[in-house]
């Protein structure tokens, strides 16, 4: 793995490697290692979660600029609006940011719950939209029309009739301004990967095609299909594939036209949903999306642009609440390395008796006559002999020094073998072998509290040493929490490689950064062991200066 740990894979241009360090891509470039050990200094150790406001209004920016060039490039007579959804983090250090660009670019925020719609109510600039998906009861249904009473733009989302049902009833009751109407349709198109069954005929939310059609009925019978104004539709978060998304807004876009032509003359807009995805990967050959934020743009403008000219309708505006890609990049874990359990052994490890089992004596063989030219077949014989040396343990024929000799001697062999094989081109299989001879790291953090994605989901996030950059890493490594489970722990693996540095843990301080943790991550960490939330920094510039 090169030793830049795929940062042009996934930074985003928002970190960069100089001087042997990571560094932030803004005002002065700062280490994000000088940043850390002047949060030490002030006397806090453990885990520190470090917050970047800025990179939370430049992703915002890039999505408005997005889809602004596609709109121009494709003359499109709509708006383009977006919304945060606050199920995908709703600390105060992070929601602040979004608030203060809630002004600039009418950015709004969507609830899920009645907590997070007096967020939203506190948060969000008069003008800028607010959204409301999720089951709704009488008492949030009643919650929304206070909303739009103080003046908020503000659509309520039906999930069902019932719903639909209860805004009739809380409208009669309170006589007063309205929210908005929306409708989530359950598309036949579903996504794809982990999320797949946020969309699809069998998805938890949304009404049928029958139902819509009631519910279109119900609001002409109570005169308020006027307040109809947008259909939502969400095929799953994370969307690798840019394929499934085009499927399911071409059957929104039909959906949204003929609702137009069955007499929703103020439905104007179809939001999106989530699905943005953000490359997590480090590594060439296993990217997390196939698809740029542009063409992302291009194709929703283009599709939906073509679909109300095909049915002769006005061009809807377009919502998106894409929450990753606002909220990943703005934090970093950082955290300190412990312990470093290494299997570094030398001959001196060896306790070789005068008569040995023939196994053994054959892998000592191998391990003094292994050359560049037999290296490969030597490891593997080894690692067959290996095998059998282990079952004869099992079966009472050898003892505990022979069964030590063999770990001793494999683990020598290996570690030769990679270093007679550097150069060759079977690089996946010597990946492969680095797993039997990983280095444990212990990590100061707990993967329930800080990554659970990983841990529920098998998540990856980009991790790397904030120094020593300047320095090839050379020890395969998997990487421990200090929690008391054995699911706390970040193995090596083929298809996701770790190479990390030597360290004496007693004379000097080795940190490792895990990047892109700022959606979902907080929100969902737990207190498995009664390990508490990190330390938060916010990193602000003035002028450039942090």
């Amino acid at each position: 793995m090169p030793h830049n740990y795929g940062i042009d894979y996934w930074s985003n241009s928002n970190f960069i490697i100089e001087d042997g360090k990571v560094k932030i891509n803004y005002g002065r470039q700062d280490a994000l290692i000088d940043i850390v050990k002047k949060i030490r200094d002030d006397g806090h150790r453990g885990p520190i979660l470090l917050r970047f406001p800025h990179l939370i209004k430049k992703q915002i920016r890039l999505l408005f600029a997005s889809f602004e060039r596609a709109m121009k490039e494709f003359d499109y007579n709509a708006k383009f609006k977006a919304v945060f959804p606050l199920k995908v983090n709703q600390f105060p250090a992070f929601v602040n940011n979004v608030k203060e660009m809630s002004a600039t670019h009418n950015y709004g925020l969507e609830a899920g719950s009645k907590a997070e719609l007096i967020i939203a109510m506190s948060h969000t600039n008069i003008g800028a939209p607010i959204t409301v998906n999720g089951f709704k009861d009488k008492e949030m249904i009643t919650l929304g029309f206070i909303a739009s009473k103080l003046g908020h733009d503000i659509t309520l989302t039906i999930e069902g009739l019932n719903e639909l049902k209860t805004i009739i009833e809380v409208a009669k009751e309170l006589n007063g301004p309205m929210p908005k109407i929306g409708i989530r349709i359950r598309l036949h198109s579903s996504g794809i990967g982990i999320w797949a069954k946020s969309g699809g005929i069998n998805s938890k939310f949304g009404l049928t095609s029958t139902e819509i059609v009631k519910a279109l009925e119900l609001m002409r019978e109570h005169d308020l299909v006027d307040k109809f104004t947008m259909i939502h539709f969400h095929i799953g978060s994370q969307l690798s594939d840019i394929g499934p998304l085009k499927k399911a807004l071409r059957e929104a876009g039909n959906m949204y036209a003929e609702l137009k032509k069955l007499g929703a003359s103020n439905l104007k807009a179809i939001n999106l949903g989530g699905g943005l995805a953000v490359e997590y990967s480090q590594h060439e050959n296993n990217f997390n999306r196939n698809y740029t934020l542009q063409e992302y743009a291009n194709d929703v403008v283009f599709l939906l642009k073509d679909i109300a000219k095909n049915k002769n309708v006005e061009e809807p505006d377009i919502f998106t609440e894409s929450g990753r890609f606002i909220s990943a990049y703005h934090a970093v874990l950082v955290a300190p390395v412990l312990e470093l359990f290494s299997h570094e052994y030398d001959q001196s490890a060896l306790r070789l008796k005068e008569t040995n089992p023939a196994l053994i004596d054959e892998l000592f063989d191998l391990y003094q006559n292994m050359n560049s030219k037999n290296a490969q077949e030597y490891l593997h014989d080894s690692l067959d002999h290996m095998e059998s040396l282990l079952t004869l343990f099992d079966l009472g024929y050898i003892d505990l020094v022979d069964r030590s000799n063999t770990e001793v001697l494999v683990h020598l062999i290996i570690k030769k073998a990679l270093m007679l094989l550097k150069d060759k081109k079977n690089i996946k299989e010597l990946i492969s072998i680095q797993e039997r001879v990983q280095e444990r790291y212990l990590v100061n953090f707990s993967i329930f509290q800080s990554l659970p994605d990983y841990w529920g989901l098998g998540q990856r996030f980009p991790v790397m040493p904030l120094d020593r950059l300047d320095e090839i890493p050379t020890r395969s490594a998997s990487l421990w929490d200090i929690t008391c489970d054995s699911d706390g722990e970040i193995g090596f693996s083929v298809n996701n490689p770790l190479f990390l540095h030597d360290v004496n843990v007693q004379n000097e301080e080795y940190f490792l950064g895990f990047f892109l943790v700022g959606a979902y991550q907080e929100i969902l960490g737990m207190v498995h062991n009664l390990f508490s939330h990190p330390t938060e920094a916010t990193i602000s510039y003035e002028n450039d200066k942090l």
